[in-house]
């Protein structure tokens, strides 16, 4: 299978995932012009890595900021169906003024996207 049928095969999947993170983002509080990028599957980067333990080939996605730089959040799909997500939000959080938020994630499968913020404590 080569690299476009993994994307067109993970598209449904992938676009939950983008939503589920979007809405872990939005959950938090942020005032619309503090977010200036979500993730979106079109706007993904894509490669096939090999899986050293399977031999298998996961589909591998980079979000990358705006000057195409940084690599500001990854979404991985496994050969055994389950999946991981991670997008940056690198922010004060908006409501808890002793909290920072690094980003958020999410991981599982398609029938069960769990996801979360990954907070980081303020220095006293």
């Amino acid at each position: 299978m080569d690299l476009s049928e993994h994307i067109a095969i993970n598209r449904h999947l992938a676009e939950s995932v983008c939503q589920r993170l979007t809405h872990e983002i939005n959950e938090l509080g942020f005032a619309a012009a503090q977010i200036q990028h979500y993730p979106r599957y079109d706007d993904a980067s894509f490669e096939l890595i090999k899986d050293p333990f399977t031999g298998k080939h996961n589909l591998t996605c980079f979000w990358f900021d705006e000057p195409k730089k940084q690599c500001i959040g990854r979404l991985q799909f496994n050969s055994d169906g389950t999946f991981y997500a991670e997008y940056d939000v690198v922010k004060p959080h908006p409501k808890k003024s002793r909290w920072f938020v690094e980003g958020v994630s999410a991981w599982g499968k398609a029938e069960n996207i769990k996801a979360e913020p990954k907070l980081l404590q303020m220095p006293e």
